[in-house]
């Protein structure tokens, strides 16, 4: 993601609530199955992508240039002006 300018050093995966999913128009998922909470009204997207866990800097950069062409997607779907 530094090759983008994002830097990630921070981040971690977070847990998502009740709340947090009541506040969302649309959510994205990634493979996380009955972990995740569903609620009526919400519309769901699942993304089947490769794991980077443990994986070379080469075999990561197609699955962030997936994920990056998916979410431009999306945006373009929803009106919304990627910068």
């Amino acid at each position: 993601m530094a090759e983008r300018g994002i830097d990630i050093t921070g981040e971690y995966p977070k847990p998502w609530t009740d709340e947090i999913i009541r506040a969302a128009d649309l959510v994205i998922t990634m493979g996380c199955g009955d972990a995740c909470p569903i609620l009526p009204g919400t519309r769901y997207e699942n993304w089947d992508l490769d794991d980077p866990a443990g994986l070379t800097v080469e075999q990561v950069r197609p699955i962030r240039d997936d994920l990056e062409r998916r979410v431009r997607h999306l945006l373009d779907q929803i009106g919304v002006t990627a910068r």
